[in-house]
């Protein structure tokens, strides 16, 4: 599951969302890239270069990340970041091992698995611009779909960094995993306690996929978490705001290593 690593330092583990691989995320190595941490990136079983490891519900792969860091990090230290579906998965491994994780952060994260029980925004494009819809190609759709700020940069970004794991996707996982997705569990439902940990919640106001109220609801279960709503900012939030949310993944970070 393991397909990149980069750094040295306390694990880092950075889960990516559905449909999508890790290339998703390395937008963050140019705000983390300096930090001592020592980033992780797990490819799911759909990437293009990752192997089918079975499993058929998303809280059998929950458990199969969970393997995967216990792994790498025996009894050790870590932290973990995971984007959108991958946030179910980051939870399930922080509140498995709450004695070793020192944080757990989540971008656009779906905290109500159920698309027709989530609480979401009307579509809101904040920047529209035709000219960049046009330059997109045959994969319009799916950077129109996906984003509210309709710019070159942020086209370019599409093309670098998800577009690839569009294309290499295996469509029969992610429709063998969909099967089951809804019933998806909350790890907070199931936990005894609070997480102790720093936490982060960054959510898009204009994100249509999964919203942000539905997570906000959540908040009396991290004591030391911050949660945030992010205009300008749909699914992609962390291509869409790089800047805002480099700073507040730093800041998770140095609270996360000073735990």
């Amino acid at each position: 599951m393991i397909a990149a690593v980069h750094g040295e330092g306390i694990p880092l583990f950075l889960v990516h969302g559905f449909g999508v691989d890790h290339r998703i995320l390395l937008p963050l190595e140019r705000s983390v890239g300096s930090e001592r941490w020592q980033r992780i990136y797990i490819d799911l079983p759909w990437a293009e270069r990752a192997t089918d490891t079975g499993e058929r519900t998303p809280r059998q792969l929950a458990d199969t990340v969970l393997d995967e860091v216990v792994r790498t990090v025996g009894d050790g230290p870590f932290a973990i970041l995971g984007n959108s579906f991958g946030a179910l998965l980051a939870r399930h491994v922080s509140h498995a091992l709450p004695e070793q994780c020192l944080g757990v952060a989540t971008l656009a994260g779906v905290l109500q698995p159920d698309h027709a029980r989530r609480t979401l925004p009307a579509r809101e494009v904040v920047v529209h611009d035709p000219e960049v819809l046009d330059r997109a190609g045959q994969w319009r759709g799916a950077f129109e779909e996906m984003t509210v700020l309709q710019t070159p940069t942020m086209l370019r970004d599409f093309e670098e960094y998800v577009l690839p794991g569009l294309r290499g996707c295996d469509q029969h996982v992610l429709d063998r995993l969909s099967a089951s997705y809804t019933d998806a569990y909350s790890p907070e439902t199931e936990a005894a306690s609070a997480f102790p940990a720093p936490a982060l919640h960054l959510f898009g106001r204009q994100d249509q996929v999964v919203g942000y109220e539905d997570g906000l609801a959540f908040q009396h279960h991290y004591p030391h978490g911050t949660f945030v709503v992010l205009d300008g900012a749909g699914h992609n939030l962390h291509l869409e705001q790089p800047e805002v949310v480099g700073a507040l993944v730093r800041d998770w970070l140095h609270r996360a290593e000073n735990f």
